[in-house]
């Protein structure tokens, strides 16, 4: 029985294995399996895109929005609201997607074929979707962001496969779909920025996008570049490969021990004695992720020092890179900024008016250290981070 039949959770959870951990041959399998419009979002898309929605909603009601050491709790009718709305825009754009997808085939000498275009559509989301589940707390959104970017891979792969274009032109697909996609997600965030009555998304539409001649995309002020973009594609199918490999032998994609985690934690950072421990693991869609927490603190000062492992999920990060992912934010009392240190990928934030801020990285494309505090400063913050010894974590990733 194929996953399009209906909503089986064996099925479904297998197609969500599939589709991530082994790309390459699901797609084989979905190109021929038969398939329906209906059965295609009930029995899949209209489950899958309810994880981002659903988790966003309770991670805002339980942690609400933080920057700059201000916290935000948005009112539970908006919030319920804008996720409601977001879920079906969600739909409606993967909808729209194959619609795009199938209309541009002949373009690139691909065959015309509504059902293949909403598969490449639907389970290129996947990704995007089961990563919604770091939504539950907010500052691991970027995560989920970037987990969701492997979606593009997914894309590249399937696409030409399911809609019959030659290889030659097989990219050029790919890239207006991107295009396309892209000002789909634009749209969708403007929709429930108003909706919502907050202009979450409101710097993406102000931002924009434009094709360079230099074999770049610009979107909102963040270059894309094409020949970044697939080696980041190759080196996430050789990610892809190297879990199917582990699976194949036995040994499948697992979140590490929350226990082991803790242990990464030291009894002091910057000073401050560790007052809290704690550990716990989640899943869903078959990709688990686990946590390990500690809480600092001494005259006024704390630090919540958090080693989170993404397992699977984490592994497709690193298409990040391909995405140009840097920014940097300034205001007369802070700043923001999302970069590389050291070849990994950093976000820190600061607000020197209430010594407050966070300071996380990404490890292995695996793990994330992340590190919050207050009456501090942001060198404490890194040295907590420092302390948990990223080293030390990429031999865990390696063995």
């Amino acid at each position: 029985m194929t996953i399009v039949e209906g909503p089986k959770s064996g099925g479904l959870v297998a197609r969500v294995q599939g589709i991530l951990l082994r790309p390459a041959a699901e797609w084989d399998v979905i190109d021929a399996e038969p398939a329906t419009t209906r059965g295609l979002f009930t029995g899949y898309a209209c489950i899958l895109a309810a994880i981002p929605a659903v988790a966003g909603l309770i991670g805002r009601q339980l942690f609400g929005f933080g920057a700059f050491g201000v916290n935000y709790h948005p009112p539970l009718a908006g919030s319920i609201i804008s996720a409601v709305i977001g879920y079906l825009l969600a739909l409606l754009s993967v909808f729209i997607l194959g619609f795009i997808i199938d209309a541009l085939a002949p373009s690139f000498d691909g065959q015309k074929d509504r059902t293949q275009a909403l598969k490449v559509a639907v389970y290129s989301s996947t990704a995007g979707w089961v990563a919604g589940i770091f939504l539950l707390f907010p500052p691991l959104g970027v995560i989920a962001a970037l987990c969701g970017l492997y979606g593009l891979y997914l894309l590249y792969l399937g696409l030409p496969k399911l809609m019959k274009a030659p290889q030659a032109k097989a990219l050029g697909y790919t890239i207006v779909t991107i295009l396309a996609a892209i000002v789909l997600y634009i749209v969708v965030g403007v929709v429930v920025a108003s909706v919502a009555g907050m202009a979450l998304f409101g710097g993406m539409a102000a931002g924009g996008y434009s094709v360079a001649h230099n074999g770049s995309v610009r979107v909102n002020g963040t270059n894309i570049d094409i020949a970044r973009l697939q080696a980041a594609a190759a080196a996430a199918g050789a990610s892809a490969k190297a879990l199917e490999s582990r699976q194949a032998n036995g040994r499948a994609v697992a979140a590490v021990d929350p226990e082991k985690l803790k242990a990464f934690l030291p009894e002091m950072v910057a000073g401050l004695p560790r007052t809290e421990l704690l550990a716990q693991a989640a899943g869903a869609g078959g990709v688990s992720g686990s946590n390990a927490e500690a809480v600092y603190g001494k005259d006024g000062a704390r630090i919540t020092l958090t080693v989170t492992d993404l397992s699977a999920m984490g592994a497709f990060a690193g298409i990040a890179g391909a995405m140009g992912v840097q920014a940097t934010k300034e205001t007369a009392g802070g700043y923001e900024k999302v970069g590389r240190v050291n070849g990994r990928m950093t976000t820190e934030e600061w607000n020197r008016d209430s010594r407050s801020g966070k300071y996380g990285v990404l490890v292995a494309d695996r793990f994330m250290v992340n590190a919050e505090g207050s009456g501090t400063s942001i060198d404490a913050l890194k040295a907590a981070v420092a302390a948990v010894g990223p080293d030390r974590l990429e031999g865990l990733a390696k063995g």
